[in-house]
């Protein structure tokens, strides 16, 4: 007599390792425990991203006064620094976020412009990967040769 066994969430079960992951055989690329992995691993960058901004809010209200103008310079420049890594953490949730939602629409991992897999290698260095390598080196070629 077969028993209907519970259906578990890709929560529900323990995560992959990165090492586990790069040992999974092609047929498997993008199976439920690979999204699930990735998933999790963009929620968290997320989480930091939203941390940092935060973070830098609260930096940036602290008001000083330094009667030293080349104190005062730093200080700008430091604020300014700040601001421009903030601006591009903010271009990075953006990512993060639309690649979350081509995970739950289960686009997450195949080339925007093949169609190919992006593969896990690439995947795990740029979680945020939306070209395959060779699409990505065509895009930049273009860019070098036209402009953007």
């Amino acid at each position: 007599m077969a028993t209907k066994t519970p259906k578990t969430t890709p929560a529900a079960q323990t995560l992959l390792t990165e090492e586990q992951i790069l040992k999974m055989d092609e047929k498997d690329y993008m199976n439920p425990a690979q999204l699930a992995f990735f998933k999790v691993r963009l929620q968290q960058l997320e989480k930091d991203l939203l941390k940092n901004a935060g973070e830098t809010t609260e930096h940036l209200r602290e008001t000083v006064l330094v009667p030293d103008p080349a104190d005062r310079a730093t200080i700008e420049e430091e604020h300014a620094l700040e601001l421009r890594t903030r601006d591009r953490e903010r271009k990075l949730l953006k990512k993060v976020q639309q690649s979350i939602v081509s995970i739950d629409s289960g686009d997450y991992g195949w080339c925007e412009e093949t169609g190919e897999p992006i593969g896990v290698p690439r995947l795990l260095a740029r979680p945020t990967a939306t070209l395959s390598l060779e699409a990505q080196q065509r895009r930049e070629l273009k860019q070098k040769l036209y402009g953007d």
